[in-house]
């Protein structure tokens, strides 16, 4: 695994100044040559380059506000793959009526014309502003007159009144970097821990005070040179926890006395508890009482009253799919409407589930797109979402009930990620969340070779667990997208196609199939893979170069496949298809393909087994071999002969 450096810059030896002189905040003047720059010395197929970036944080404690400042100028050499630079988006957050505000706005596209730099500035007309949630909004605007060769650059400043939490910067992008800074300047009665997380580290560096705005100031200033783009892996959940990144957050302030920001665990329990958005919904005990199912009281065991309390829940309301630790609307107008957040529907189960008398308490997490809690410094920012849990003993139970297909300690994906605050009565406990649910995919095909040479039959791709609520969001967000996928993954001619959830949770989606493309003929033979359009791609492990990262797969899993091939009257396999098993030495990861003939009938039975979620990756050439057995397994063909 990438070696991940969490550093606190107030005790590091960041102190110390290199001895080579470099200014920051300096960008340097436009320069034609870079207009003549035909690749990046960096990645020579890189279709864009950052020349120069600059991210300054000026805080300004007098008016409780810091100022964002950002300057980027970027080479394009492939206009149609750079398409994330042709277009900037700005967002701008709001909360409890302040809002960050955007002011000095200039960007232009830089092109050579006749030997001579031409410059094209964004005109006002071309921005326009977005509300993407309640508490974001984004101003957009796109570049005009980009060419393969241009130069786009652009600079902003946004005033924030949210000070306490300075927003994270990526080091690392998709793009190679010729240089990147990172400024921090604090006046020295505000203090800051700077939380830096990654394997680069800066070629220029200095933590110092010095006299700014005639005042004093402590700066934190990183320069890196010569950064490359960050490549993505497959199978890892989010990579932004492996890429290089500066995050800060107040520590303390002084103006007249020491004021303390920096929190534990339990000191945000405790203010939690006492948030009329948290805390106090709590205490709306009637609400439980008056919704409690009746049944629930002739239950005997702890665990039976818990499914029976959750049941309820996730099928009496819907999940607004707005995540965040807090309610909006409050549990009163959940039980009216049906409809609430995540915090509302699920503090409404820790509710329910302690009115019952059980031991329940809300677990805060972080999910997987908002990246990884940083435990060694706790702060809310860093969470944003809050499940359920019930405890029994030493035994811990997890429930999210915005989920209809979840079930105790069967999560959806987005909630697997690596640990959980668990906001106990007591205290407070960090909580490793480990998936310890198998997810299960079972591909089903009946069919028949006709006597024209086209093939025709039935499908069944029916999914448990993790699986199964991954494809019914998919299925949810797009009905229609959902169905035509199979078309467009597998070029068969599927009809009748019917998806559903069945009794037991399970996702299921049936359909017809026919194809006249899957039969090869050579003379009087007829050439097919029996596993029609099922055959595996090695290309899943493919990755040559070294593994960086961990292999993250969400949850164990077993994929099963099953085809049943009906052989014309008249015809015999001249050859049958060789089974195959391979298996790791722990029994980790596992493969299985097996042949018979029935009567008339091929049966090919194909069965990956990979027992744990998370793999470190010195497993990648454990899967590699794996994959690459059952790519060459399932791409067997036979040939049916005509009998004489």
């Amino acid at each position: 695994m990438k070696k991940v450096l969490l550093l606190a810059f107030c005790y590091c030896n960041l102190v110390l100044i290199n001895g080579q002189k470099h200014e920051f905040l300096d960008p340097p003047k436009f320069n034609n040559e870079d207009l003549n720059k035909v690749k990046s010395a960096l990645d020579e197929n890189a279709p864009a380059e950052i020349l120069y970036r600059s991210v300054h944080y000026n805080i300004d404690g007098s008016k409780g506000e810091f100022h964002k400042n950002v300057f980027c100028r970027v080479k394009i050499y492939d206009k149609d793959k750079a398409e994330d630079w042709l277009n900037l988006e700005i967002p701008l957050h709001q909360s409890s009526g302040a809002r960050e505000t955007l002011n000095k706005i200039k960007a232009f596209t830089y092109n050579l014309e006749n030997g001579t730099a031409v410059s094209t500035k964004v005109d006002k007309s071309s921005k326009y502003k977005s509300k993407e949630s309640k508490y974001t909004s984004v101003t957009k605007f796109a570049f005009p007159n980009v060419k393969n060769g241009s130069v786009i650059e652009y600079q902003y400043e946004i005033l924030s009144p949210f000070l306490y939490s300075i927003p994270e910067i990526l080091i690392e992008l998709d793009t190679p970097s010729l240089y990147t800074e990172y400024v921090l300047d604090s006046p020295v009665n505000i203090a800051y821990n700077l939380n830096y997380t990654g394997s680069l580290m800066p070629k220029y560096k200095s933590v110092e005070d010095k006299v700014l705005f005639g005042a004093d100031y402590k700066t934190y200033r990183l320069g890196f040179e010569n950064v490359k783009g960050f490549k993505t892996e497959k199978y890892v959940k989010n990579d932004r926890n492996y890429r290089t990144k500066i995050s800060a957050e107040v520590h303390s302030s002084n103006f007249g006395q020491l004021k303390m920001h920096s929190s534990s665990w339990e000191e945000i329990k405790e203010k939690l508890y006492k948030d009329e958005d948290f805390g106090e919904e709590l205490k709306k005990t009637k609400l439980a009482k008056e919704n409690m199912p009746a049944a629930v009281a002739g239950l005997k065991t702890e665990v039976e009253k818990a499914n029976a309390i959750f049941d309820y829940v996730k099928n009496t309301f819907t999940w607004n799919n707005d995540r965040g630790i807090y309610t909006e609307d409050g549990l009163k107008k959940l039980v009216e409407t049906k409809t609430g957040n995540a915090a509302e529907i699920n503090l409404f189960l820790v509710m329910m589930l302690r009115e019952a008398g059980l031991k329940a308490d809300p677990l805060l997490i972080s999910t997987v797109d908002h990246g990884l809690i940083n435990l060694a410094y706790p702060s809310l920012m860093s969470t944003n979402f809050v499940l359920a849990v019930v405890g029994n003993k030493d035994r811990y139970s997890l429930f999210d009930a915005t989920s209809k297909q979840s079930s105790m300690d069967n999560l959806p994906p987005r909630d697997w990620n690596g640990y959980g605050i668990l906001l106990a009565k007591e205290k407070v406990l960090q909580m490793q969340m480990a998936n310890a649910t198998t997810s299960y995919n079972y591909l089903t095909a009946q069919a028949k070779i006709n006597a024209d040479g086209s093939i025709s039959g039935t499908y069944s791709d029916r999914d448990t667990g993790s699986f199964g609520m991954f494809v019914k969001e998919s299925y949810d967000e797009n009905a229609e997208k959902y169905k035509k996928q199979y078309k467009e993954n597998f070029s068969i001619d599927f009809t009748d196609i019917d998806c559903k959830v069945l009794e037991n949770g399970e996702f299921e989606s049936t359909m017809k199939f026919s194809s006249e493309n899957l039969i090869d003929r050579i003379g009087k033979k007829m050439i097919i893979n029996p596993m029609l359009f099922l055959g595996k791609s090695s290309s899943e492990f493919d990755q040559i170069e070294a593994r960086k990262h961990p292999i993250e797969l969400v949850s164990a899993f077993t994929k099963v496949k099953k085809i049943t091939l009906e052989i014309p009257e008249g015809y015999t396999i001249e050859e049958m298809p060789k089974s195959k098993k391979i298996i790791t030495d722990n029994k980790e990861i596992e493969y299985n393909y097996i042949a018979e003939l029935k009567g008339n009938k091929l049966e090919i039975t194909s069965t990956i087994k990979v027992a744990s979620p998370d793999y470190p990756k010195e497993y990648y050439p454990a899967f590699r071999q794996i994959w690459n057995t059952a790519s060459k397994s399932e791409n067997q063909v036979i040939s049916l002969v005509k009998k004489s």
